[in-house]
């Protein structure tokens, strides 16, 4: 039979129906976002102009475009906001690239060799418990001004992906694994074509947890030592009592966050349409 000869099945109305009410859900969802959003920034700005709270410490919504515009130009003694949001941005995709690499690594190896898990489990555990800003001033001695940003980002981030991938790791069914010795498949071959595919899902949810806290530890980085970044940009607002470079700061952060939020659902998408 051709493909000329086959006949399409009708649509159902019930599946429309369902169609429709998924469409009216999503919409629904966003416009329920975007109202938080708007109700946020409505009371930001009234609150402050009202006196109700204390503009001095919280600036306005209105101000910060003026602000963004005024750092936009860059001085002998400033650099340009577009510099000091790349230099953010491109230490927190190296942080963040180290650690999926090395926590990827790390956690295949704790797969392979299980007796090395069981002694560095509690090590594991107790890092990733530890507050990393304590470190800062180690890491500003140890590796000096720019890499100890480097370090926090790698610090904040690693432990946390080790465990999660590791779980992963151990997650993947035993019957599968079991297949694959089955048909004479060594342990290297069992990692690449049984574990690593298996575990994409917490890979993917790795990276949705280590972008967030690689951006947290650059910010906290250069709170300490950069002179260039939206950290230090925080900062230098909050000593000289300018809270509006402050809040330009911390909204440039949340939208390159929602912009590295939004890549990785895309490659989220991308991976689990192909599976």
């Amino acid at each position: 039979m051709s493909k000329a000869d086959v006949v399409a099945a009708p649509v159902s109305p019930q599946y429309l129906a369902w169609l429709a009410q998924e469409r009216r859900a999503r919409i629904s969802v966003r416009a329920a976002q975007i109202a938080i959003l708007l109700v946020f920034l409505l009371l930001w700005e009234v609150l402050p102009r009202a006196h109700i709270v204390n503009p001095m410490l919280t600036s306005y919504p209105s101000a910060l475009w003026p602000t963004f515009v005024e750092l936009l130009q860059a001085t002998p003694r400033q650099a340009s906001i577009l510099t000091h949001t790349w230099f953010t941005v491109f230490a927190t995709i190296i942080g963040f690239t180290a650690a999926m690499v090395l926590g990827i690594a790390i956690a295949a190896a704790l797969w392979w060799w299980h007796d090395l898990y069981k002694v560095l489990d509690p090590y594991l555990v107790v890092a990733n418990a530890m507050p990393k800003t304590a470190f800062v001033p180690i890491f500003y001695i140890w590796l000096g001004a720019t890499l100890s940003i480097y370090g926090m980002s790698l610090a904040i981030s690693l432990f946390i992906s080790i465990l999660m991938i590791y779980s992963g790791f151990q997650g993947i069914d035993p019957n599968k694994i079991k297949l694959a010795q089955t048909f004479g498949a060594s342990k290297r071959q069992i990692l690449a074509k049984v574990v690593l595919p298996g575990s994409i899902p917490t890979l993917i949810a790795a990276l949705k947890v280590n972008v967030g806290l690689s951006l947290v530890g650059v910010v906290v980085g250069e709170f300490q030592s950069a002179n260039i970044g939206l950290g230090f940009l925080i900062q230098y607002g909050s000593q000289i009592f300018r809270l509006n470079i402050v809040m330009t700061a911390i909204t440039i952060l949340a939208i390159v966050s929602s912009f590295m939020y939004l890549a990785i659902s895309w490659l989220e998408a991308a991976v689990m349409r192909r599976r």
